[in-house]
């Protein structure tokens, strides 16, 4: 398979700093340091998402300060001992206390200070995908859930040319997700985005599907047809519902996701084909290679970087700007609508077996029904959306609507 590797980025990078217990000067020959290589750090007084926490021995104190900044702000954190100390076991549990990775640096450690400088960068370039208008309007939400997943979806689109598998119910937006990793893959003379269905191929076919088929290779096969392999070189291949395929299958794809080598039904030539390869399944793939329903060789292969797409249940606070983005798709002469209080309760409220899929249906059938550029009122919701009226209705958050509790 190939790899793609992120484009170098010498941009300066702007993080904030905090301090818990690290001596001034050590906290003055850090920030030279970084400043020798682009990082400007600052007071942890707003600006930058991203920042590093200072401190010199791993303490209760240090984790309370993580919980606080974590919680605080938006962006990462990344921990710094200065103590010049192997952290060990002690970075865990800066992890779990809110930091996004931990390291140690003492002054003069050049390799120490290019990690610390090149983590921000990193991040600095991820933010900068999220924040641009296309990632913002294809892949709505500002939840913490998504915009984790999000941001490990971007990571690995720009910076790895790993296959991805995309987990994750029905409706969450798998496809989608799919689809933003090529855009954002870097590679130079990137070709388009394949699609197979796996759920739709037939196992008498499957070979024809995949690897394509010679003129006569069978009944029916009137002339040559290139598979799927072979029109995605160049490009990247998505493998829509890859749960569904049998194992034996899966044996036979083995040899092509893993050298790019494949034969034609019918032919004795081997060809090649150069992809990037992303998955999607809403099965357990665990539990289905406990059954031996789905084999361990065929899924190492296939989640190089696996990413598990959270529930709209997972994400209540995104219904609402999922509903006005549906809306505003759906009446793009219509501007951003205002929801009665009750039309906005019902929308938080509401189960959505079928995730975003399911809430763009509903905001069709009320767009329907809703004149006008005023307010979406309960007249617009179909009766059979009506709320039940023995079920209390919880103290809703002012902010969103979302249930409290």
């Amino acid at each position: 398979m190939t790899t793609a590797a992120g484009p170098a980025v010498t941009a300066a990078i702007d993080a904030w700093l905090d301090v818990a217990g690290t001596p001034g000067g050590v906290v003055e020959s850090l920030i030279r340091a970084l400043g020798a290589l682009d990082v400007s750090l600052r007071p942890h007084d707003g600006g930058p998402r991203n920042g590093v926490l200072a401190f010199d021995t791993p303490a209760p104190a240090v984790a309370d300060r993580l919980r606080t900044v974590s919680r605080d702000r938006p962006g990462r954190v990344l921990a710094v001992s200065t103590s010049g100390r192997a952290l060990g076991a002690d970075s865990w549990a800066l992890l779990r206390a809110g930091a996004s990775d931990a390291c140690t640096w003492r002054d003069g450690d050049a390799t120490a200070t290019r990690h610390v400088a090149e983590r921000l960068r990193r991040w600095q370039a991820i933010d900068e995908l999220l924040a641009c208008c296309h990632v913002r309007d294809f892949l709505v939400g500002d939840s913490p859930a998504w915009q984790a997943t999000l941001r490990d979806a971007v990571e690995v689109a720009r910076f790895t040319g790993a296959s991805v598998l995309i987990t994750g119910e029905s409706g969450t937006g798998k496809e989608r997700v799919a689809q933003l990793i090529h855009e954002l893959d870097p590679r130079p003379g990137k070709k388009k985005l394949v699609v197979l269905d796996c759920s739709t191929v037939v196992p008498s076919l499957s070979g024809s599907e995949f690897f394509g088929h010679e003129k006569g290779a069978f009944t029916g096969a009137a002339a040559a047809r290139a598979g799927a392999f072979e029109l995605a070189d160049g490009g990247t291949l998505f493998l829509d519902e890859v749960g569904e395929l049998p194992a034996p299958l899966q044996a036979e794809l083995l040899r092509v996701i893993q050298e790019g080598t494949f034969k034609r039904v019918g032919s004795n030539l081997w060809r090649k084909s150069s992809f990037r390869l992303v998955c999607a399944t809403n099965r357990d793939l665990t539990s289905a290679r406990e059954a031996g329903a789905f084999r361990d060789d065929f899924y190492y292969r296939i989640a190089e970087c696996p990413l598990h797409l959270p529930s709209l249940r997972d994400r209540t606070e995104d219904i609402i700007p999922l509903f006005r983005h549906f809306f505003r798709q759906a009446r793009p002469d219509a501007g951003p609508p205002e929801l009665e209080d009750a039309v906005r309760e019902l929308l938080v409220r509401r189960s959505y077996p079928g995730n975003v899929r399911d809430l763009r249906s509903l905001v069709l059938r009320i767009v329907h029904r809703h004149l006008g550029n005023g307010v979406v009122t309960v007249g617009d919701v179909p009766d059979h959306e009506w709320p039940d009226p023995d079920t209390p209705a919880p103290a809703g958050c002012p902010g969103c609507g979302a249930p409290r509790g």
